[in-house]
């Protein structure tokens, strides 16, 4: 697998659609908001702190430009230009102070939290700044060439009240962090949220941006997305807190640097690769009934008991989380994390949540996808759909969130080679491995 492929045709469209989208987008706004024009886009709350400003704001403008359909290396190259643009100017004018009878004095003196419509307001006027600048000449740095990526996702309430999974698809992470280097970097995600979904769609915002900002991202990517599991944990706590909030996520996801693969996992969500029709197995999902998780929990003061099925403090039937912050510490904010070589050899990856995996097991994965390719000559568009559709007719009443990574071309994948399933245990470098969206329904295929 390259860690870059040439510009193709597709990314050469990309590059010619975006002086339309310009002209549309600056004559639907042809001025910068004023104070009493409507935002544009639903803000993430009344306020945030300094530290959740670049991730929140990054979300908003992702999902505006996403919608109306800007090429996706160009809405993440804009994106980035605009939070650096307002990164660089005095945000005090924003600030808010907290309610003071609910916060600690230490907590007061660190956090600073500031108007999010005010900081929103402004950050739109800088993404429109920087849209007029680059209407005139488009830099380079917005239409570089990145790998291409086919990636089939399907999510759905299923028979649940409320739908509490989120996943993220980010193939241009270089270009909405202002990365420059020549390797390419792309993250998948999934999250699946409990007790709410704020601590889901947390997750599927900060994960990500957190980990762009830490020092290993460039040397040991693995330890970088492990950190960004725990500083995401500790920042939402301390929203949950303020805000009350009680619900918690678990959390897979992948950041394919180059030609190696690194993932970190939270709780039972989990991601397998299959390879020359193979399954090989990367991780082992955080579950109670695990020994050592179940030592873990009861060095600290805790049980494990077996109710419907195996949970912690008879209330979670996962052993970590973000959030849950009145399980804390019994269920763990600390992520493990894993790598792997890949030689061009692998098929997909699958990254799902518990909805999917307790129903379907690992070594049926390959053999559904591949019946799938066949009776769709190849085609990888609904492949989610058809693993999800599995899922819920076996009995599964939970959220299902499914996403397909393809690694190679899925045509390559029937061409004159047999598919076999199987459940290969791979031999990976990892670090602490252990032994022993607010729509009811989504249904995306990607090819960026």
């Amino acid at each position: 697998m390259a860690s870059a492929a040439p510009q193709n045709s597709s990314q050469m469209a990309c590059n010619s659609e975006i002086p339309g989208f310009l002209d549309t987008l600056l004559q639907d706004f042809p001025a910068p908001l004023s104070p009493e024009s409507p935002l544009p886009w639903k803000i993430p709350g009344t306020v945030l702190s300094q530290e959740e400003v670049e991730a929140e704001l990054a979300e908003l403008a992702m999902s505006f430009l996403g919608n109306r359909n800007a090429p996706p290396p160009f809405a993440a190259a804009v994106t980035h230009k605009a939070i650096s643009q307002l990164l660089q100017t005095d945000l005090s004018e924003f600030k808010k102070l907290p309610e003071q009878k609910e916060e600690e004095e230490e907590e007061k003196a660190l956090v600073t939290l500031l108007d999010a419509k005010g900081l929103a307001r402004s950050f739109f006027n800088w993404l429109w700044e920087v849209c007029s600048q680059w209407q005139k000449q488009v830099p380079l740095t917005a239409q570089a060439p990145q790998r291409q990526w086919l990636v089939s996702i399907h999510a759905i309430r299923n028979t649940r009240r409320k739908m509490e999974d989120r996943h993220v698809s980010l193939p241009t992470f270089n270009h909405l962090f202002g990365l420059s280097d020549s390797v390419d970097r792309a993250y998948f995600a999934v999250f699946d949220g409990h007790g709410g979904v704020d601590a889901a769609r947390y997750a599927s915002v900060h994960v990500h941006a957190n980990a762009s900002h830490q020092p290993e991202l460039l040397t040991d990517p693995a330890t970088a997305l492990k950190e960004a599991f725990q500083r995401t944990d500790e920042m939402f706590l301390w929203k949950a807190k303020r805000e009350r909030l009680q619900s918690g996520t678990t959390g897979v996801c992948a950041l394919i640097v180059g030609t190696t693969l690194h993932i970190a996992w939270l709780g039972d969500s989990q991601v397998i690769l299959v390879q020359q029709g193979q399954v090989v197995k990367l991780m082992e999902p955080h579950k109670p009934e695990r020994q050592d998780e179940k030592e873990r929990i009861e060095a600290l003061g805790g049980f494990v008991s077996l109710m419907d099925c195996w949970r912690v403090n008879g209330t979670l039937a996962v052993s970590r989380a973000i959030g849950d912050v009145f399980q804390k510490p019994y269920v763990s904010g600390e992520a493990d994390a894993a790598s792997r070589e890949l030689t061009g050899s692998e098929d997909y990856l699958l990254l799902a949540c518990d909805g999917f995996f307790d129903v379907v097991p690992h070594q049926e994965v390959a053999g559904l996808v591949h019946s799938h390719l066949l009776r769709q000559n190849g085609s990888w568009l609904y492949v989610a759909e058809e693993l999800v559709a599995v899922a819920r007719d076996r009995g599964s009443h939970d959220n299902i969130t499914v996403m397909v990574v393809f690694l190679r071309d899925p045509q390559e994948l029937l061409d004159g080679r047999a598919q076999g399933t199987g459940d290969a245990q791979a031999d990976i470098g990892s670090q602490d491995l252990p032994t022993g969206l607010s729509e009811l329904e989504t249904n995306t295929s990607q090819r960026s």
